[in-house]
């Protein structure tokens, strides 16, 4: 096991299967937690960007230790390939649409729950599927698991643009957002209170602010554009990221922080990062000039994840790390999702 953590990070990443491999590898603290989970581990909408190395990254910690836990990914799986490389790392996984009732209840018992659902792309274009799947999903899964723990992903996006002078917005902040997206998001949130405070079920609420690996993300989205000289937006001129293994850990970790009323906490990177900063480093790995379009504005998304990283620990994978790893991967011309983050947007219209 000491051997499998302490691995040091590698200078470039070649491969997809070297990325999962370093994607999925648990560290001592998540070690040290899982063996404290009981069986099962379900993981509710596990198809999406994250989910699949989420289940992956337990499932290798529970082995590390010999302890039998089933981690169990729920996802309609329209990415079939999702599904089989889940199975070749020893997850389990079931097909079903969390709307219908009776698909739900076939569902084994499960005393861990992390939920994943959320649709945010394609809001503006069908705001009412955006709201059942934010709003009347969380319902049925806390009705269905009222005894569980559960840890529910929410979004840095329930919070209104925030001065970009300051170091983000705290989990106190105010809820006033723009945008059906944002709003439906706020309403999941509201719907996990309820459930947690009527039912007693200890919920933990993490507000994320931008997943980072090499096949998508907010950084990825930088480099392409400085890649293929293309103009980087800067109205939206600072951000908050974390990289994806280091978000999924404290992902799992945070089920021993479930409370009723729910307990919140942002999710990212202690760091506030400028647009143009990313672009110019960018620019100096790749070799070429950087292209800019617009001014900074006094305003940004961010969020202030002192509370999570004093409680969790900071995470692992430091900004010029990921750089580093994303322009090597971008220069060799490796897989990209096709799933820009869309980061300069400020009106919460996706």
């Amino acid at each position: 096991m000491n051997s499998l953590i302490l691995q040091a990070l590698p200078g470039r990443i070649e491969t997809e299967e070297q990325l999962d491999e370093l994607l999925t590898r648990p560290s001592a603290a998540l070690v040290k937690f899982i063996k404290t989970a009981s069986s099962p581990l379900l993981i509710l909408g596990a198809g999406g960007k994250m989910g699949p190395t989420l289940a992956a990254l337990a499932k290798r910690a529970a082995e590390a230790v010999n302890h039998p836990l089933d981690v169990i990914a729920v996802s309609r799986f329209n990415d079939t390939r999702a599904r089989e490389w889940l199975g070749s790392q020893g997850v389990k996984t079931l097909s079903c649409d969390l709307l219908a009732e009776t698909s739900l209840h076939q569902l084994p018992e499960a005393e861990n729950v992390v939920y994943m659902v959320g649709l945010k792309f394609g809001t503006a274009q069908n705001p009412a599927a955006t709201w059942a799947m934010n709003t009347i999903v969380p319902a049925k899964v806390c009705e269905r698991y009222p005894g569980a723990r559960i840890v529910a992903l929410s979004t840095g996006n329930v919070y209104p643009l925030s001065e970009a002078s300051r170091t983000g917005s705290v989990e106190t902040d105010p809820l006033t957002p723009l945008g059906e997206y944002t709003n439906a998001a706020v309403g999941r949130e509201r719907i996990f209170e309820f459930y947690s405070c009527a039912q007693n079920t200890p919920v933990t609420l993490l507000r994320l602010f931008y997943a980072v690996e090499l096949r998508y993300g907010v950084l990825v989205d930088i480099a392409l554009k400085v890649h293929n000289g293309e103009p980087v937006a800067l109205a939206n001129g600072s951000f908050n990221c974390i990289w994806q293994s280091d978000a999924n850990e404290m992902i799992l970790r945070a089920l021993t922080l479930g409370a009723s009323p729910p307990s919140v906490w942002n999710l990212c990177r202690p760091e506030v990062f400028a647009v143009r900063a990313i672009a110019s480093r960018f620019a100096e790995l790749f070799g070429r000039p950087p292209q800019f379009v617009g001014a900074e504005t006094p305003t940004a998304l961010l969020g202030n994840s002192t509370r999570i990283c004093a409680k969790l620990g900071p995470p692992s994978v430091p900004l010029e790390t990921m750089l580093r790893w994303i322009a090597h991967w971008v220069k060799q011309g490796g897989r990209n999702l096709g799933r820009p983050t869309h980061f300069e947007v400020r009106d919460g219209n996706y």
